[in-house]
């Protein structure tokens, strides 16, 4: 991530980049070995890296906020243990955004529970818009396009309009009903192109929904390299807008949305980026199945937003 950032991928290959990482005491020693690994690779972007273990240092007049860091969930732990350890975590760091970063920081939050995680930081930091915030859900759309792109044979760049709905989670719903696949010059839509109902509505949902973990059974490390694409991908968008007449998916505050998601929750929905400010896109049709998976993902997030409250209030 921090080489795709440095070198230009991300923020456009005319604009210089100042690199803060954070991270705890006991890693200052290998954050330095980064350090170093930044500076050897000679990018003429990178202006300064500053490595710190001090928010007030990390966070001071931050243009974008990555928070990739959380603690991860160990053997024998609990969800609501989880929860709990991430709470103090995001409190502290959205409070130290709203303390010391510009109040237009773009926040994206990638340490699960992303989705939480994301709404904790968010609400701990009130002088910064809602909408400055999201989480990635961009690694799940891009499992969900690949996949179709390896079912059809084509290219990943000739499938769009995948769409994740809800949470970063084994119940997000991975929704190809508005999808579109360019199939030798023709756009289809991915129900005409796939030619398979029972793959799409059924071990295509879950294929998307388990990668995470079926990574994680056969390397023994949870996903790198592609959360890392996932990650300057989802920026580059906010920085530079998307395509006419494409949308990406990522995790939005739901207050205001269209599709009856309960409000005060960070939720994947499609959405436009344009002028750096995302906008749910409206009017797709919803059917029955698709109306089911997107309320059970809700249900869930309900759930994990209400345990987030009730342990940040030392109950």
């Amino acid at each position: 991530m921090l080489f795709s950032i440095a070198k230009g991928d991300v923020f456009g290959k005319d604009q210089p980049i100042i690199l803060v990482l954070l991270d705890i005491p006991p890693m200052m020693t290998v954050l330095d070995g980064v350090v170093m690994e930044l500076q050897d690779c000679a990018l003429p972007l990178l202006k300064e890296v500053i490595p710190t273990d001090k928010e007030e240092v990390a966070f001071k007049d931050l243009d974008v906020a990555i928070l990739v860091g959380s603690m991860p969930r160990r053997d024998g732990m609990e969800r609501k243990d989880l929860l709990k350890a991430n709470v103090a975590i995001f409190k502290s760091q959205g409070a130290a955004l709203d303390k010391y970063a510009k109040k237009t920081v773009k926040v994206l939050v990638v340490g699960n529970p992303a989705n939480t995680n994301c709404l904790i930081a968010a609400k701990s930091a009130p002088s910064i818009p809602k909408e400055n915030f999201s989480c990635l859900t961009r690694l799940d759309h891009n499992r969900a396009r690949s996949q179709v792109a390896m079912r059809c044979g084509v290219p990943a760049s000739h499938v769009k309009n995948v769409i994740i709905w809800g949470n970063h989670s084994s119940t997000q719903y991975p929704d190809v009903h508005h999808c579109k696949v360019n199939m030798s010059g023709s756009e289809l839509a991915c129900f005409d192109a796939v030619k398979d109902d029972k793959w799409l509505t059924g071990e295509f949902i879950s294929t998307v929904q388990q990668r995470g973990a079926a990574v994680i059974k056969a390397r023994k490390l949870s996903s790198a390299m592609s959360a890392a694409k996932a990650i300057c991908d989802h920026m580059r968008d906010i920085w530079s807008g998307t395509a006419e007449g494409e949308f990406i998916s990522m995790g939005v505050y739901s207050t205001g949305n269209s599709y009856g998601v309960a409000e005060d929750l960070i939720y994947s929905f499609p959405v436009e980026i344009k002028n750096k400010t995302w906008k749910i896109v409206d009017g797709l049709t919803i059917n029955k199945f698709s109306q089911e998976k997107m309320d059970a993902t809700a249900a869930e997030l309900i759930e994990e937003r209400d345990t987030a409250s009730f342990l940040s209030e030392g109950q």
